[in-house]
């Protein structure tokens, strides 16, 4: 499921990783073979891939699918370019995607597991009245770019637009054989893998165009960014196919969704996780297991996702992507940049103050870059000393370098702009829905398309449960769906492994083509779990020494130190990792 056509954790040199392998995902129009890959920069040597993680998010209109495709990149791998290939059934148009956007969808929908502990009052042991009951539990600026020269000769595609988006040069290939395909990607500076050639020849055999993206010769990989497509389409489809070249096992895709109502895939199963797999003791630290999981269960067959988050939009923090930013300052600068350091302060871009820092804090993960390049440090020269005061050093600032237009374009483009459109994105669509996964290369032969069902509820991403600790010692955990688990020492809990038979998945589902219509049920495991429980229960039950001769009952004391409670928040954006909640 990738769209990002580099490879960085999910996406760093096949569809896209951690900037979001799911590039090509957003290309495709049909529910045809629908898709992308990505193939690496062959420089002097080919970029390594490191795909773990991908994250792509999607706009659907009445007549477009507008992509937003997070291209992650993994310093330590030694690539110094990314180069994409994602197969299109149109010419798209792009933009340059906020980061920010990304950073704030995933804190906003992150599932979190967490148990809060308290414990039964037992009364005055030498008090006859405090002797009770039984303890124990009863169970859009879119560049369409220009048409380039028609370069197919001897059956060659023909490239049908070349344009440079942000740190980013695009070619739209169209037509050609397998053959020569490969041939202008060698020929262009992109790895060639013989993988590759039968998916190539799939997606030429339904007249898909193929875009090829790689960051131009000026820029570093300390400019890569989200690119934003858009195309005729109303199915948004992540292309996975060509992902396979390159990708590893149980591979994480994670699908955002900004509409009116909740998303589902039509093409893939729907799968709630049975939460008694999940170890709510360490806050869910099993998550990906128990997802990878239950998406290979018998029905879901490694074509599966669960919903992680489905609710109101509102809760996405919009102040982390945009702050009403503008350019107009730096035009007045024409002579000097000195001023634009204290520009970008007031706007809150920016912050260098020696005092208290050694480095310069950037606002942005693109605005380092920008100013290093408009207004480089002189040689010898602190870069927090230089930008915290310009004036100090005017004789020693390279003045060919500062451009105030350029400058302002820059930082329209690739700051403001992509901040101000992500933004109207989210406060024009209330529902967001994150869909997740994981899927191994040889379950990469189908493209997962994606549609609206308003039938479906809500799906809530703070997950707790409750440890309750008895007078007699043992120690009940009540599940958000209103299980019961038993544990004997409420002193010593360890999650419990439960039968070999215990299933990973409660339930998989899958779409009704009908429209808005109820999901179909494939797999009901609710009334085989329950019963698990209660035979794990019974036996927990009967280790229990003294059960019923110590009881209590009475009221509940809630216990809200530090340390009782554990919230089990994951910092997403770093990771790419996060623990998810059931499906509704």
């Amino acid at each position: 499921m990738r769209f990002e056509l580099a490879r960085s954790p999910r996406l760093a040199a096949t569809l896209t990783g951690a900037a979001l392998a799911f590039a090509a995902p957003l290309l495709t129009p049909t529910t045809a073979l629908a898709c992308g890959g990505t193939f690496c920069d062959s420089g002097p040597t080919a970029m390594p891939v490191d795909q773990t993680g991908e994250n792509i998010l999607f706009h659907v209109s009445d007549t477009s699918v507008e992509a937003h495709i997070q291209i992650q990149y993994n310093p330590d791998s030694g690539a110094e370019q990314f180069a994409w290939v994602i197969p299109v059934m149109a010419i798209p148009e792009f933009a340059v995607g906020s980061q920010l956007m990304f950073d704030a969808v995933l804190a906003a929908s992150v599932p979190s597991y967490g148990l809060s502990v308290q414990t039964d009052f037992c009364g005055d042991p030498d008090d006859p009245q405090s002797a009770g009951e039984d303890g124990a539990p009863d169970g859009d600026g879119l560049s369409s770019g220009t048409g380039g020269d028609d370069e197919g000769n001897g059956g060659g595609p023909s490239i049908v637009l070349q344009t440079t988006v942000g740190a980013f040069d695009i070619s739209v290939l169209e037509g050609g054989t397998v053959q020569s395909v490969m041939q202008w990607l060698g020929d262009n500076g992109y790895q060639q893998d013989p993988a590759a050639e039968p998916i190539l020849a799939e997606y030429l055999a339904n007249d898909y165009l193929f875009v090829a993206l790689k960051l131009n010769n000026q820029a570093g990989v300390d400019e890569i960014h989200p690119i934003v497509i858009r195309y005729d389409g109303v199915e948004p489809c992540v292309p996975i196919r060509l992902t396979r070249i390159a990708a590893i096992d149980d591979m994480e895709i994670r699908a955002f969704f900004l509409q009116d109502a909740r998303v589902v895939p039509t093409n893939y199963r729907h799968v709630l996780v049975n939460p008694l797999k999940l170890d709510w003791v360490n806050n869910g630290s099993n998550y990906k297991e128990v997802i990878s999981m239950a998406v290979d269960a018998q029905e879901a067959n490694g074509n599966a996702f669960v919903t992680e988050y489905a609710g109101t939009s509102q809760n996405i923090q919009t102040w982390m992507i945009y702050q009403d930013w503008v350019s107009d300052p730096f035009l007045d600068l024409v002579d000097s940049p000195i001023g634009a350091i204290e520009a970008l302060e007031n706007q809150g871009l920016m912050l260098c103050d020696t005092d208290w820092d050694t480095k310069c804090t950037y606002m942005h993960p693109l605005l380092e870059s920008i100013v290093t390049e408009f207004i480089p440090a002189p040689e010898g020269v602190e870069a927090n000393l230089f930008y915290d005061c310009l004036s100090c050093y005017v004789d020693q600032i390279d003045l060919a370098a500062w451009d105030a237009a350029g400058f302002a374009a820059r930082l329209d483009e690739r700051v403001i702009a992509p901040a101000k459109a992500a933004v109207a994105l989210i406060e024009n669509n209330p529902y967001l829905t994150r869909l997740y996964t994981t899927i191994s290369p040889a379950e990469m032969n189908e493209d997962p398309i994606f549609r609206v069902n308003t039938t479906l509820p809500d799906v809530p991403n703070i997950n707790f449960a409750t440890q309750t600790n008895h007078c007699d010692g043992s120690a009940t955990v009540l599940l958000p769906d209103g299980r019961e688990v038993l544990f004997p020492d409420s002193g010593n809990i360890v999650w419990p492994d439960f039968a070999d038979e215990m299933p990973w998945e409660e339930d998989i589902d899958q779409e009704n083509m009908a429209d808005n219509a109820p999901l179909l049920n494939l797999v009901d495991n609710t009334d085989r779990i329950n019963e698990l429980l209660a035979a794990h229960n019974a036996s927990t039950k009967a280790q229990i020494t003294g059960l019923g001769n110590s009881g209590c009952g009475c009221a509940i004391q809630t216990d809200d130190a530090p340390g009782k409670i554990a919230l089990g928040l994951a910092c997403l954006g770093l990771l790419g990792f996060v623990r998810r909640r059931r499906w509704a």
